[in-house]
């Protein structure tokens, strides 16, 4: 079979897509969970760090954020992927704070201070969607959701209510719980994990989490489960299904060989996969810190993470044009 020919197996028609939250809030299921989504902060539990705070007392620890979601800046976004910007952008909707602390952060004035963004209340937030979809925006893309999953599940029902359609996009570093997760089941369309990291020992080192490689291999494959690969509509457009985002990194400390090939063994060859070339030194990363990466990739480490992927089997990429400078 001629994979790239196959156009059937991955599209969706768009006058039958409906959003999968909507089933869940004609028969009350949405409702259900976002009253069971509270008892996740009490003694935080909400992402695999299982802080233990009580956030619905304003108590935060290292996601600094407590009872209320923060939005630093929602908008229709240009810059994402093709399948998801479309011609009048993705409605992305930036939440302050994060459960990890990456010393390459490109967002670190808003995931890790000093601004973390405004406090918002459900029916806020729920009208920060209602204004992106009144916008003509093709989707709501939840920027660093993992540490406000039940603050988005209180919004959605008022959003719902008060005529909210488009498809939801989980936009994600890949630290979350497995249980958070599952409280969302039906509800994400596309969930657009982030594979950071495949070794421990880097990933304690970049990104302040020995764990994150187990905890992002075990979401993913929850995350294919829930929605399977991605499919577009007639229009090119993401309606439902997982996109992998890969940030490909100076001397290969990311790992890609090992996170490529278990996207491609353990959930698809058909997986679609954003192979990211935009790293540059940002945050903490110095000359005399993480000096081993403290340049931009060189075109060299691209071409030969993009290798790895074609010898894994994948062959669903993002297509946009390379922006390395470096040689």
């Amino acid at each position: 079979m001629n994979k790239t020919a196959d156009n059937n197996a991955f599209t969706i028609s768009r006058a039958q897509f409906e959003p999968a939250y909507l089933s869940l809030y004609w028969n009350g299921e949405l409702q259900r969970r976002a009253e069971q989504s509270i008892a996740g902060p009490k003694n935080c539990v909400v992402c695999p760090r299982e802080c233990g705070i009580d956030r619905l007392s304003d108590n935060t620890a290292v996601c600094k954020v407590g009872r209320y979601a923060r939005v630093a800046s929602y908008h229709a976004h240009h810059g994402e992927e093709d399948c998801l910007r479309g011609w009048r952008g993705s409605g992305t909707i930036f939440f302050g704070g994060c459960n990890l602390r990456c010393v390459f952060c490109q967002n670190a004035d808003i995931s890790q201070g000093p601004f973390y963004g405004q406090e918002v209340t459900a029916r806020e937030l729920a009208s920060i969607m209602l204004h992106l979809q009144r916008q003509g925006c093709h989707n709501i893309n939840f920027v660093t959701p993992e540490h406000v999953v039940p603050q988005i599940l209180q919004a959605l029902p008022i959003a719902v209510e008060n005529g909210l359609r488009l498809p939801l996009v989980y936009n994600t570093s890949a630290y979350d719980s497995l249980c958070t997760l599952r409280l969302l089941d039906g509800v994400i369309d596309i969930y657009m994990p982030d594979f950071k990291m495949w070794d421990e020992a880097n990933s304690l080192r970049y990104l302040k989490a020995r764990d994150y490689p187990a905890v992002a291999r075990a979401a993913l494959k929850e995350m294919q489960r829930q929605v399977g690969v991605l499919k577009l509509d007639e229009n090119g457009l993401a309606l439902r299904g997982v996109l992998v985002r890969h940030l490909v990194m100076p001397q290969d400390v990311a790992g890609s060989a090992g996170i490529l090939r278990f996207l491609a063994g353990e959930l698809s060859t058909d997986t679609y996969v954003n192979m990211m070339d935009q790293y540059y030194p940002s945050a903490k990363v110095s000359a005399r810190k993480f000096a081993e990466i403290n340049r931009r990739l060189r075109r060299s480490e691209f071409n030969e993470a993009f290798q790895e992927a074609r010898a894994a089997g994948l062959w669903r990429f993002d297509q946009r044009a390379t922006r390395i400078v470096g040689f």
